[in-house]
């Protein structure tokens, strides 16, 4: 059986999207984009309109090449506490899954952007809203199925579960510490247990 050969644009991006991860939408340089594609501008941009339009579609593919794998885990359960398991450990060895892409591209991004670039931080802002709305219906799914307390607060423990994910990640980027995310993890799993549960 003959392989499928990739096509231009996919590789592009799947060669470039560490790089935007990594050095910024600012700091990232057309010459990066040459030297790492081994293509010219033209090339390059024959297949994306822009350098924004390519960090863009760079950023959506990292977030999905980071997030596609949990929402597939979390989709093949129906228990609540069993979700809230599968993300925790999912994101117990989240560093490692990110590191050769150059880190999480929420928060990368969310930072890099913030002041320079409104479109990609929108987007930025969009997946940290999604992932919080994720958070707010396994817990909305866990009253309804009689696993979680009823006076669960759940827009405010979304957040803060949201916070608590992505503050470890910071956290534990910062000081090269993988301990600060598993230590976070622990921290939910206890409050699955004896806070959330009936």
């Amino acid at each position: 059986m003959k392989a499928v050969k990739e096509n231009t644009k996919d590789y592009i991006l799947r060669t470039v999207a560490p790089i935007f991860n990594k050095k910024g939408y600012v700091a990232t340089s057309l010459s990066d984009l040459e030297k790492a594609t081994s293509m010219t501008k033209g090339a390059i941009y024959r297949n994306f309109k822009s350098k924004e339009d390519l960090a863009v579609q760079a950023f959506k593919y990292n977030i999905k090449l980071v997030l596609a794998p949990l929402s597939i885990l979390l989709s093949e359960e129906k228990s609540a506490t069993k979700r809230l398991q599968i993300l925790t450990d999912y994101y117990r060895n989240y560093l490692d899954k990110t590191d050769n892409l150059g880190g999480c591209p929420l928060i990368n991004i969310g930072i890099d952007t913030h002041f320079t670039n409104p479109e990609l931080f929108r987007m930025a802002q969009k997946a940290g809203t999604n992932l919080r709305g994720d958070l707010r219906k396994i817990l909305e799914d866990g009253i309804a199925q009689d696993e979680f307390r009823e006076s669960i607060e759940v827009e405010i423990v979304a957040q803060n579960l949201f916070s608590m994910i992505e503050g470890s990640i910071f956290v534990a980027t910062l000081h090269e510490s993988n301990d600060y995310v598993t230590s976070m993890m622990d921290h939910i799993d206890y409050l699955v247990q004896y806070d959330f549960k009936k």
